[in-house]
């Protein structure tokens, strides 16, 4: 079952579309924005993420573009909304946590650089935002999954920076690592993502790009929220 609930929306019908690499801190900032706007919050790669550790799960190669992209077709996915934020459903199962884990981490960017999973699932997400009042965010959201987007952003920070906020991240799932691990595994990702063949990472011409490695939270939320007022 695909599945997003929102609060009543103070508008309707736009949609926010937010792209960077690993740690920018757009996961975060889309859920805030998207609190702030009262519009639904879609992570794509939260989706990319189950198809991964439902792959690793049940054993199936990484590399095995056909048997993924018909799995991701089917993926009874769900997003369900909670004080703490979206949590993540599979067959009726919460995996919120289980697809942030290392190995996921590890095996996602091979998973998701496939053509035709990527075909699946951004049909998927269009689905999801084909009414609106969605902040999406992912690696090719402003790109190809939302190109007329109402607002683009690309989100970006130092690679220290970003392997900061993921030792964190780490850290607070307690599972153990380090600050020069993390600057290795931001690098092979950022390499990856944007040298695939099919939807790399890239910035959209009419994308407004925020530099966030000074930057709050709070203040990133902020500058987009003013961004979509200003845009109308």
């Amino acid at each position: 079952m695909n599945n997003l609930s929102h609060n009543s929306p103070i508008e309707r019908g736009k949609v926010i579309a937010i792209d960077g690499p690993a740690g920018s801190g757009k996961s975060t900032t889309a859920k805030i924005v998207a609190e702030r706007l009262g519009y639904t919050y879609l992570d794509t790669g939260a989706m990319y993420r189950a198809l991964t550790y439902y792959a690793l799960e049940n054993k199936i190669n990484p590399a095995d573009e056909k048997e993924l992209a018909e799995i991701a077709e089917q993926l009874p996915l769900e997003f369900r909304r909670k004080d703490s934020g979206n949590l993540v459903f599979l067959n009726g199962q919460d995996i919120s946590s289980q697809i942030r884990t290392p190995e996921v981490t590890k095996n996602v960017s091979e998973i998701s650089a496939h053509f035709l999973v990527r075909q699946a699932m951004v049909a998927k997400q269009k689905e999801f935002g084909k009414n609106g009042s969605i902040v999406a965010e992912g690696r090719d959201t402003t790109t190809v999954v939302f190109p007329d987007a109402d607002l683009k952003i690309y989100m970006d920070a130092s690679v220290k920076e970003r392997a900061k906020r993921r030792l964190l991240d780490l850290s607070n799932m307690g599972i153990e690592s380090d600050l020069s691990e993390q600057e290795r595994d931001i690098n092979r990702r950022d390499k990856f993502d944007s040298q695939r063949e099919h939807s790399p990472l890239t910035i959209a011409e009419d994308a407004v790009v925020i530099d966030t490695t000074n930057l709050t939270i709070e203040k990133q939320v902020d500058r987009i929220v003013e961004l979509f007022q200003a845009a109308g």
